[in-house]
């Protein structure tokens, strides 16, 4: 599975007006902010969010819905429309990588953004994310998932600490992975 290479990314996006996954931080718990706002705009985003039990003031258990990884979200806009609302939305910042001593934005290529997508919004209690410092890729087979949930999905097959079975990994590089188990039946490793 061959990731386009920053420079590649840039060269690719950053010279036209197609839509793009920017990865972006929203500082101080403001990711629902961030994410409404983004909504009220138009603009395609995602934010990974699960299901987390907290104690109310009363001392009762209550389940509420809260991000997966702190200061983290996508949005698929242009760079124009990006600039744009980082000046409407001053907590807004992008996640960046060091690229020739410079900060350049993280951009996540679709096909990895789609997958990633697919294998969050399953709203399962066996799925796992990751830092991607937890995990060595390197170890696990490439596969494709055919048919059921996670129909189309690549990713990497291997052992991950913490669960009884091997499951499919989905990683944003650097930002974070997202594991879930699938059944060996729709497994297909993937030969390049």
């Amino acid at each position: 599975m061959r990731c386009e290479t920053i420079d590649e990314i840039m060269e690719n996006t950053f010279d036209t007006d197609l839509p793009v996954w920017y990865a972006l931080s929203a500082p101080y718990r403001n990711e629902m902010k961030a994410k409404r706002f983004l909504d009220e705009k138009g603009v395609e985003n995602f934010l990974p969010l699960c299901g987390k039990i907290f104690t109310d003031k009363y001392g009762r258990k209550v389940r509420k819905t809260a991000p997966i990884v702190s200061n983290l979200l996508f949005a698929y806009t242009t760079r124009d429309n990006m600039q744009e609302i980082k000046m409407r939305a001053p907590f807004l910042q992008y996640r960046t990588n060091k690229v020739n001593g410079r900060n350049v934005p993280i951009i996540v290529p679709d096909k990895q953004m789609r997958h990633f997508i697919t294998v969050c919004q399953t709203n399962s209690d066996k799925l796992i994310y990751l830092h991607p410092d937890e995990i060595n890729l390197a170890k696990g087979t490439p596969v494709r998932v055919i048919g059921g949930v996670f129909d189309g999905v690549e990713g990497v097959f291997l052992k991950v600490k913490g669960a009884r079975t091997k499951r499919v990994v989905v990683q944003i590089d650097g930002i974070a992975i997202a594991t879930a188990e699938i059944e060996p039946e729709y497994i297909e490793v993937i030969n390049d």
